[in-house]
């Protein structure tokens, strides 16, 4: 080993030290010492401590190296702690929860994606096993079933505690961690909500298609069966098909309006427009409807209200389509007022009639396409027109709602931005 275990550094301090401490001890003992061979003896006495405590400092500077250095140690420690946190990072920043399981189920690693689809608490999210920190039954199963066979396995399940919709993935790991799994959960919630959308706009539309079809159809047998040979007979089924015929235009027609508006390639022609101009335009549209339906329709508006910014002719049919739902739910004698008011650098819009009212389950989806409040009550419309209306307003940056009471009628409110 030689010289190569020598510190340099500690052997000079030793030997500083040593020194220091003769030339000390020497000073204080030699004045006293008279006789010339004491003296001698002395001076040999510390010539040898001389020596020996040099073979002691050389003995003290002296050590073995060792097979990994101090500073070795914790360069690698360092250079652990920062690929951790490299790993941590990646983890953290991806989109789906990931989880390292060990074989007796011990969660190894968990990233902070997980704490948001499981809407878990800080000492939820540093669970010690899988089934404390997933809480979920199919899960674990599956984590359970993956190490049981060694397969890839996969699930969508609703998490009770988020109420998202997450895809689980389980990966049995190879070679040196062929004793852990790799957990992986998705976010499907979105397009599980839009899977069940397209569900029921086929369901919709199809029940929608059905009934103006089977009129059409039973209309036409009849008079094949000889209806056409009379003339009152044929002219009124004549105006059946008619009627049937313009459903189905007007369901056409909406389902393109639809389109084009949630689609967002309506290109709106926006122009500073008199608030009082839109609301005095729809209303007029539907005044005689109104009075043949015994009902009061009145328009207020402040004629200083300042423009809006806005489509006119898309604004204009909002209104229509929100007193024409007026008209058809408010019985005989009742009334409807069309208004609008300025709000904190908005200008609200709004149709209030002293109708049947909307039961409060039913106020969160009546903008939803096809929605009904009452089917078995309400067998005219579509059931797009609130679906359009909130399209149009949206586009617009304005927000819609409603608030109604059962028995007390409704408002339905719209805001468009000042031009």
């Amino acid at each position: 080993m030689g010289l190569r275990g020598i510190n340099i550094g500690r052997l000079l301090l030793a030997y500083a030290l040593l020194a220091g401490l003769l030339v000390f001890l020497y000073s204080q003992v030699a004045p006293l010492v008279e006789d010339p061979d004491l003296v001698l003896l002395l001076n040999r006495g510390f010539w040898f401590a001389g020596l020996l405590c040099a073979g002691i400092g050389l003995l003290l500077a002296w050590s073995p190296e060792p097979e990994h250095t101090f500073d070795q140690s914790t360069a690698e420690s360092a250079e652990l702690r920062r690929q951790r946190q490299y790993l941590q990072a990646v983890l953290d920043g991806s989109p789906a929860g990931v989880v390292l399981v060990a074989g007796d189920g011990r969660v190894l690693l968990a990233n902070t994606r997980m704490q948001a689809l499981f809407a878990l608490s800080e000492d939820e999210l540093r669970a010690d096993t899988l089934p404390h920190l997933l809480r979920h039954y199919q899960f674990v199963e599956l984590w359970q079933k993956a190490v049981r066979t060694s397969t890839a396995q996969a699930v969508v399940a609703e998490v009770p505690q988020s109420k998202r919709m997450l895809r689980a993935a389980v990966q049995p790991l190879a070679a040196e961690l062929s004793e852990h799994s790799l957990m992986a959960f998705e976010d499907v919630t979105e397009l599980h909500r839009l899977e069940t959308v397209r569900k029921d706009f086929v369901s919709n539309v199809s029940h929608e298609l059905r009934t103006p079809l089977t009129s059409l159809r039973l209309l036409t047998e009849s008079l094949r069966g000889g209806a056409m040979k009379e003339p009152a007979t044929a002219q009124r089924f004549l105006t059946l098909m008619e009627t049937e015929v313009d459903a189905l235009s007007a369901l056409v027609s909406e389902l393109l309006e639809l389109a084009r508006t949630e689609s967002k390639d309506v290109q709106l022609q926006l122009t500073p427009v008199d608030p009082c101009m839109l609301l005095n335009a729809a209303a007029g549209r539907l005044r005689l409807q109104a009075e043949r339906a015994g009902l009061q329709l009145a328009v207020d508006c402040a004629a200083d209200l300042p423009a809006v910014k806005a489509d006119a002719a898309r604004v204009e049919q909002v209104l229509v389509n929100l007193i024409h739902n007026a008209i058809k739910f408010t019985p005989r004698g009742g009334r409807i007022a069309a208004q609008a008011a300025s709000r904190e650098g908005l200008v609200e819009f709004a149709v209030q009639d002293s109708g049947v009212g909307i039961a409060a389950e039913d106020q969160a989806r009546i903008f939803e396409r096809f929605y009904k409040t009452d089917p078995a009550r309400n067998r005219t419309g579509t059931g797009l027109g609130l679906a359009i209306a909130r399209h149009t307003v949206e586009a617009h940056g304005g927000h819609i709602g409603v608030s109604s009471q059962v028995g007390k009628g409704s408002r339905f409110f719209f805001t468009l931005p000042l031009a």
